[in-house]
This record gives structure tokens, C-alpha cells and sequence, in this order.
């Protein structure tokens, strides 16, 4: 029952164009539409409220969640790092997922990267200089680098589902402790990928972007065989 509650509010969310933040029926209101107990409303709005399409306040009401991928994201980082922990290669699929999706999507911006976006892109390099020079490129830093690249494009979703496979990757690696690629590589791949975005050659930022990923690939290749 509760699944098919489930179903009918998001028909309604559907039906009346709602929007983050937007209040919803009552409980009361949901049993008369749906023609269903309070309990089964009630177990419908907590399933919901799970995965962030529905939003309980309580004391104010219920409104339409933020929609966001936080519960993907969280699946996710348990599942890889459930594989990992038994020896299957979680990691390098996640890798694989992101490294298909960045290495054509460059190819889309190359040559067509605002100015704005490309002296961001400069900074952070040169953030990521700095980190370097004291032992560690930070998370945010690579992070932030690789949002910008695609932020001219414009297409939210995009920007959400990278940043879960970036943020599942990056924290199964930092709660397993593995080991990070030498700062002053990671900054010189990411130094290569500016350079061919500058030049606005697509195929260069893609053969960049794939050369970023390998020298990961081959750390958790090298992690792999150590654990071994």
C-alpha cells in the first residue's frame, strides 16, 4: 500500500507543477484523495521524505522536497564501499563512469569555455599550485576544477550527477585511507587540461582528461596489488 501512496503523490507533485519548496496536501487531505488510512500516508510521506522528494516539517506541514541526489550519492558510497572491502573493483567502475562522461563531454566545451569560466579555471590551478608546494591538493580544489569545466553548458542535472560520482569516489577513498596520487601530478594533469581548453583543442583536453584518469587508475591498481 504504501508503495502505491507513493505513486499517487508523486502523480500529484506531477499533475499540480510543483516545485521545491512548495506545500503539499495535508495527511488529512492525502487519506480523502487517495482514498487511503492516515497510516499509509504517513509511511508513504517518511519513504519519500528518504530520498528527498518530500519535505516534513513538523508542526508546519509537508512540502516538496529539494529533489536532490544526496540519497544516490549515499547508496552509492556504501555499495562501493561495501564491494571494495570484499575485493571487487567498485572503485575503478566508479572511475570508468566518470572518466566516460568527462572525457566526451570536453570535447563539447572545448573552444566555447567563457572567459569568466576559464580565469576560474585558472585560479584553481593556481590554488592547486600552491597546495602542491605543501604536500596535498585538496578534495574541494579538485572538485571545484571539475564542476567549472562543465558549468558553461548550463544543464544542472549534469552538474548533479558528477558531482555524485566524484563525491561517492572520493569519500570511499578517504574513509578506506587510500592512497592519493602525488600532488604535483595531479596539478600538472590538471595544468594539461587548462592548457588544451585555452588552445580550444577538443581533442587534446579529451586525451588530457583520459591521461588525468589513467595515472588514478593505475594508484588503485598499485593499491590493489599492495593489499594483496
Amino acid at each position: 500500500m504504501s508503495e502505491e501512496v507513493q505513486g499517487q503523490i508523486k502523480k500529484l507533485i506531477l499533475r499540480r507543477r510543483l516545485a521545491p519548496g512548495d506545500p503539499l496536501p495535508t495527511e488529512s487531505e492525502m487519506m480523502s484523495l487517495f482514498g487511503v488510512s492516515r497510516n499509509s500516508v504517513r509511511e508513504a510521506l517518511k519513504a519519500l521524505q528518504a530520498v528527498s522528494i518530500v519535505d516534513i516539517r513538523h508542526g508546519f506541514g509537508t512540502y516538496v522536497g529539494s529533489l536532490s541526489l544526496d540519497s544516490f550519492v549515499e547508496g552509492m558510497v556504501f555499495r562501493a564501499a561495501v564491494r571494495h572491502r570484499r575485493g571487487e573493483a567498485s572503485l575503478g567502475e566508479l572511475l570508468e563512469v566518470r572518466e566516460a562522461l568527462e572525457a566526451g563531454l570536453i570535447l563539447s566545451v572545448a573552444g566555447k569555455v567563457p572567459d569568466d569560466d576559464l580565469e576560474a579555471l585558472r585560479e584553481l590551478v593556481r590554488t592547486m599550485e600552491r597546495e602542491a608546494g605543501v604536500g596535498r591538493v585538496t578534495a574541494a580544489t579538485d572538485r571545484a576544477f571539475h564542476l567549472a569545466l562543465y558549468r558553461s553548458l548550463g544543464n544542472h542535472l549534469l552538474s548533479e550527477v558528477l558531482d555524485a560520482f566524484w563525491a561517492a569516489f572520493h569519500r570511499v577513498r578517504e574513509d578506506l585511507k587510500e592512497d592519493h596520487q602525488d600532488p604535483r601530478v595531479t596539478c600538472a594533469r590538471h595544468q594539461d587540461i587548462l592548457a588544451a581548453l585555452e588552445a580550444a583543442d577538443g581533442p587534446r583536453a579529451a586525451d588530457a582528461m583520459r591521461h588525468h584518469f589513467a595515472g588514478i587508475r593505475q594508484l588503485l591498481s598499485e593499491s590493489a596489488a599492495g593489499r594483496a
